[in-house]
């Protein structure tokens, strides 16, 4: 009950000031809104293709893994209670991103050893000589420096970067069209946030004052990247993480949209595979707020969970 009351205070302070507020909550309809799964984006598809796989045969690779490692599903179970939120958003979290995005080891103590792998490298969050932490001391930034929360502060810090440097040229030097979490917080190819839960380093680094308050994980410091890794690569840590993705996004979509997500896994799967809950949840808002009535929407990604939801549900 103290774990639950400290999940639902940490959330009330974060979201308390969002620019769209929802006076009426409803209970978002089970199941998907599209009859036929919406089109998987061509990269997926391409990296399904380099590794000589396909799509059913990573996602029969995730289900074995659930099927057989029971220790994965009762740890899921109870950093789901931790979180309050039901343990299948973190099933189809993982479902989905081992069917689509990478290949499911087979064991559990893989992911073990690949996070410790990372203890002792040496790397840096930077791009083209400039740190992260030197990056966002620039006076472009001034506004976010006063905000404490971890989440209110990288989104604050992501939001300046799309404004004034994704693609722009600031003080002579030019900066790529892309995201704030690619340029900065992948030092190696992108394919090296593998782990667990595929975790971006930047979601990580919103989240980790939830994770600590809830889970007690020490957080995490953009100038030790390595930190960083091994923590969204450790499976213990990534559930929390995992967990903390799917409370916020709850959360955002409750208080921001008025609709409650809760009971719709392709939605919170959906925007797991997104990010951003909060900007979606404003989106949707405002447009609801203009004229007719409309609920979220899965991608592909949150379409297969809630097709494949009565197996999924099997597995806990």
């Amino acid at each position: 009950m103290l774990r639950r009351f400290a999940v639902l205070l940490l959330l009330s302070i974060s979201l308390g000031c969002s620019a769209v507020q929802a006076t009426e909550v409803r209970m978002d309809p089970e199941g998907n809104r599209n009859t036929e799964q919406p089109p998987i984006p061509g990269a997926s598809k391409q990296r399904t293709k380099e590794t000589k796989t396909t799509f059913d045969l990573k996602y029969d690779k995730i289900i074995d893994l659930l099927k057989t490692d029971r220790q994965l599903v009762a740890k899921i179970k109870k950093i789901s209670a931790a979180y309050d939120i039901e343990p299948i958003h973190i099933i189809g979290a993982l479902v989905g991103e081992h069917t689509y995005n990478v290949g499911a080891y087979d064991t559990l103590q893989t992911y073990y050893i690949k996070a410790a792998a990372y203890a002792g490298q040496s790397f840096r969050f930077a791009y083209d000589g400039e740190t992260v932490d030197q990056f966002v001391s620039r006076p472009e930034f001034a506004d976010c420096a006063d905000l404490k929360d971890s989440a209110k502060l990288w989104t604050c810090r992501e939001d300046v970067w799309q404004d004034k440097f994704q693609g722009k040229t600031v003080g002579g030097k030019s900066f790529p069209n892309n995201r704030f979490s690619a340029v900065f917080f992948q030092p190696f190819y992108a394919g090296q946030t593998f782990g667990l839960g595929q975790i971006n380093p930047l979601t990580a680094m919103m989240l980790t004052d939830m994770v600590h308050q809830v889970s007690g994980y020490p957080k995490l410091d953009e100038n030790d990247a390595a930190s960083v890794y091994k923590a969204i690569m450790d499976p213990d840590v990534t559930l929390a993480y995992i967990a903390a993705i799917t409370r916020k996004s709850i959360d955002d979509y409750k208080s921001i949209a008025g609709i409650d997500i809760s009971n719709n896994p392709g939605i919170t799967a959906t925007l797991y595979n997104l990010g951003n809950s909060a900007g979606r949840a404003k989106v949707l808002a405002r447009r609801n707020a203009s004229g007719a009535f409309a609920w979220p929407e899965e991608n592909y990604y949150g379409w297969l969970i809630n097709d494949r939801l009565k197996e999924l549900k099997g597995l806990l």
